[in-house]
């Protein structure tokens, strides 16, 4: 497949890194020089200095041979003028970062895609609606929801009072008979390195597990874990930004009791108009005499999502000092998210690269129909419809010749989430969810195109 991409900032970067790995053919473009020059060093791909929306840049980039063009540059008009133009050119499909999710909500009134503009990804609408997914599983720190939770992913660090610590999958799947779940990646405390979880594979205490369960298993999963499910209710939010304003407004449209804190006043003021029904405080959150005054022990949630790094992780540790039971950072450095289970933090989020997995979900041949990187772990989890032509229509899943970093950890038939175990029949229409390491995706990608 070719693909170019215009934007070598962290989204671009992280797409073509993505990319380069499966050996497509990927053409980055950005202005900066400093940019391509370390993507070009660090990757195997073209760059290609220049203006994303100039003809002869994209001429020199043979747009009209692309099958997708992916506009991830800071300029939402760039972005949107070079999907247009691309596609007017002759390339087959266009995908758009924005910033303005109206364009999202009124396609009844512009239809982007009678334009040109195939599919828009907005990072802050990806931000607050995993803020949100989070807050309903209080208890992980990590989730993803398939077909509408027929199927759901929840991580958790597991406590020393987790009841299977120092027992194997199998051992602690006898702990209930009605298996409704399955583990499918797990990552040691203090260590790189993700591990595909079998059989005779043991729970340690601090291991990051990542489950797939069906509708009631997150019941069993907090049972198991030694998890306690917490109700969130009161919810305090640092930073006003487009992220910390879309998470208030959805939150109070569900009842919750929030409070955004705003350092400076004007913004404030547009807000308390914007959001009439959450307390908006004009504030340095990074003050905690502030924090203590507006109850933060108070609160059920604290969320920071500042335009500083630093400033959420450190406002955040103020706030499990507090014993908050739930804190959620906005972190703009991949990099921090090695810290998040170490420093005590629950979950760390970062809006580009949730963009970039979103959007490398349109990417793979056009067959997976969901996606989702792990945090943390060098793990992919992708959800693929069985085709009459699959490999694995009509097999038994023990009888697959399933590589050994992969693991299957569901099925989706009619719309029903089935934790699948070795007996189970995949046939035509299921949908399947597969978690696997990046050496393995090529064969699995054969076992169901």
């Amino acid at each position: 497949m070719k693909i170019i991409i215009a934007g070598a900032g962290e989204v671009g970067f992280h797409l073509a890194k993505l990319l380069s790995y499966e050996s497509q053919d990927i053409t980055l473009i950005d202005n900066a020089k400093e940019s391509l020059e370390y993507a070009d060093s660090h990757l195997d791909i073209r760059v290609l200095k220049g203006d994303a929306t100039s003809i002869s840049v994209l001429q020199d980039a043979q747009v009209e041979k692309s099958d997708l063009v992916i506009g991830v540059t800071s300029s939402e008009t760039t972005n949107l003028t070079l999907c247009l133009m691309a596609k007017q050119m002759g390339c087959k499909r266009t995908i758009a970062r924005i910033s303005n999710t109206e364009f999202k909500k009124n396609t009844d009134i512009v239809d982007f895609r009678d334009l040109g503009v195939d599919e828009l990804i907005s990072p802050e609408e990806l931000a607050a609606t995993e803020i949100q997914m989070l807050l309903n599983k209080s208890a992980f720190n990590d989730t993803y929801e398939f077909e509408k939770g027929a199927l759901v992913m929840v991580g958790v660090s597991l406590p020393k009072s987790a009841p299977f610590v120092g027992k194997t999958v199998k051992e602690a799947a006898k702990i209930y008979p009605e298996l409704r779940f399955m583990p499918i990646a797990l990552q040691r405390t203090g260590t790189q390195y993700t591990i595909t979880p079998r059989g005779d594979t043991v729970f340690k205490e601090g291991d990051q597990v990542y489950f797939i369960t069906a509708k009631g298993g997150v019941e069993e999963l907090y049972n198991l874990t030694g998890m306690i499910k917490r109700d969130i209710k009161n919810v305090m939010i640092l930073g006003g930004s487009k992220v910390g304003f879309k998470t208030a407004r959805d939150l109070c449209n569900k009842r919750f009791n929030v409070k955004l804190i705003e350092s400076k006043k004007e913004k404030a003021f547009d807000l308390a108009d914007e959001l009439p029904n959450a307390l908006i405080i004009n504030g340095d959150g990074r003050n905690v005499e502030l924090l203590e005054e507006e109850s933060l022990e108070a609160m059920d949630a604290f969320i920071a999502v500042t335009g500083n790094s630093e400033t959420n992780i450190m406002s955040c540790l103020v706030a499990k000092s507090k014993n908050i039971k739930k804190t959620i950072a906005l972190v703009e450095n991949m990099d921090y998210f090695q810290l998040s289970h170490s420093i005590g933090i629950d979950t760390l989020i970062n809006k580009k690269l949730l963009a970039a997995n979103n959007i490398f979900r349109h990417i793979r041949r056009g067959e997976v129909v969901a996606l989702t990187r792990l945090n943390n772990l060098n793990a992919e989890i992708l959800e693929f419809i069985v085709k009459p032509e699959s490999a694995v229509n009509g097999k038994i899943i023990k009888n697959l010749d399933f590589p050994r970093d992969a693991t299957i950890g569901g099925v989706i038939k009619d719309g029903e989430g089935i934790i699948a175990l070795g007996d189970f029949k995949i046939t035509q229409g299921d949908r399947v969810v597969v978690c696997c390491l990046p050496s393995a995706i090529p064969k699995i990608e054969k076992m169901f195109f």
